[in-house]
């Protein structure tokens, strides 16, 4: 006979929930399969610029290699930032001129329905709302596998209820900042900048996608703002909880997150030194004194996002209609050119293939793309039941050989 020490107790009581926990994940994988979806994220500061009907946007959304599942596309600065349009009396015409230019972009690629997905049409902006936009999408977003062999991802094109739509795909708005305007109108409105979060759910497996417009400005000290505002948005984003158990409710809960926006931050270099290594093609020395850079080694405000390698010119700021970054000369004044667009992911299961920008002239930023390869868990429902079946029967066995166990005569 021998008594256990207080350490090995311990050490006794974890061994059943490791045992537990291993054949858990045992058990999953028996009835759960990973398939990858391709992800195409772009962010666009359009500058207020209403686009002609016929912009070519084919590079920004990266469908000559070959077309996403799903595209999430992020735009800033739609409308002017002038103080008419933001007091309530803007215009939503640009936002039906940019989703029609989408929408004409993306089926020319696939005019076969019946061969290949097709993205549907948004309601005009005059009855925009972001839950019948949600219920669009969500048709062509919602994938579903019934085989327990294959285990792909196979497209409906039936309506779903919107009880439904909603569970899965939930989006969110958050303005951070405050408004100055004070009734005169020769003062320029401070634009109140924020965020655009949605939460969908692909099988077992939940996404979440921001885009956000952080502060301005490229003095010392003013990426502090932004840092501020990135904590404001992930401490005030909060997904209208829903009936379904488990579905997340903050940004950090889902496995799979994507930032991407006019983030705004600088370079940490003169104008001089900034335009001498864009001249020379140096994005390596540049990226060095990029602030974004920083605050990702740091960790802190950004721990444990990623970016991918960044080989392109500054996206910020050029002359509208141009391939000139400003200067002097120009009306707004000189602006030291930065990487102020940018594509982050968060969590394991996201593999990027590029991250690009694309040479489109039509506002003062360029737009930026990230396309990834992103892991979606599925069950099988055949295969579910088989291993519930079997761990029904192992369970009969071990509570009858416990039972037998304890009848057992004891002997001295």
């Amino acid at each position: 006979m021998f008594r256990y020490g207080k350490s090995q107790m311990q050490q006794a009581a974890h061994v059943p929930c490791r045992l537990r926990r291993q054949k858990s994940e045992i058990l999953r994988a028996q009835y759960v399969d990973v398939r990858e979806l391709r992800v195409c994220a772009g962010t666009w500061n359009v500058g207020g610029i209403c686009p002609p009907n016929d912009l070519d946007i084919e590079e920004w959304l990266d469908i000559d290699d070959e077309p996403a599942d799903i595209y999430v596309l992020g735009f800033q600065e739609i409308i002017p930032l002038e103080v008419g349009y933001m007091i309530g009396t803007e215009d939503t015409r640009p936002v039906a001129v940019w989703e029609h230019i989408i929408h004409e972009t993306l089926n020319k690629k696939c005019p076969d329905k019946s061969k290949s997905k097709r993205h549907s049409d948004s309601p005009p902006p005059a009855r925009f709302n972001p839950l019948d936009y949600v219920l669009a999408v969500e048709n062509e977003l919602h994938n579903e596998s019934n085989s327990d062999s294959d285990g792909e991802l196979h497209r409906l094109h039936n309506a779903e209820s919107s009880d439904s739509a909603r569970r899965r795909l939930r989006p969110l708005d958050l303005a951070c900042g405050v408004h100055n305007y004070n009734g005169d109108k020769r003062k320029r409105l401070q634009y109140v900048r924020g965020s655009v979060s949605v939460s969908m759910t692909m099988h077992e497996t939940h996404f979440c996608f921001v885009c956000c417009h952080l502060a301005s400005g490229e003095k010392n000290g003013d990426e502090l703002k932004r840092n501020a505002n990135v904590e404001e948005i992930n401490r005030r984003t909060v997904f209208n909880p829903v009936h379904t158990i488990g579905v997340p409710q903050r940004i950090h809960d889902h496995e799979r997150i994507t930032l991407l926006g006019d983030l705004n931050y600088r370079l940490n270099l003169s104008y001089e030194t900034t335009h001498e290594l864009i001249s020379k093609q140096d994005w390596d020395g540049l990226f060095k004194m990029d602030q974004l850079k920083k605050e990702l080694g740091k960790g802190c405000t950004f721990d444990g996002w990623v970016e991918g390698p960044i080989t392109f010119p500054p996206t910020y700021k050029y002359e509208f209609n141009s391939e000139k970054y400003v200067s002097d000369a120009t009306k707004s004044g000189r602006r030291t050119p930065a990487w102020c667009d940018r594509i982050l992911s968060y969590g394991e299961g996201t593999r990027l293939l590029s991250y690009n920008r694309a040479e489109l002239i039509l506002s003062d930023h360029r737009p930026v793309t990230a396309v990834y390869m992103a892991d979606v868990e599925i069950v099988c429902p055949r295969r579910l039941q088989r291993a519930l079946t079997f761990s029904n029967a192992e369970a009969e066995d071990h509570l009858l050989s416990r039972k037998e166990a304890h009848l057992e005569p004891k002997t001295n």
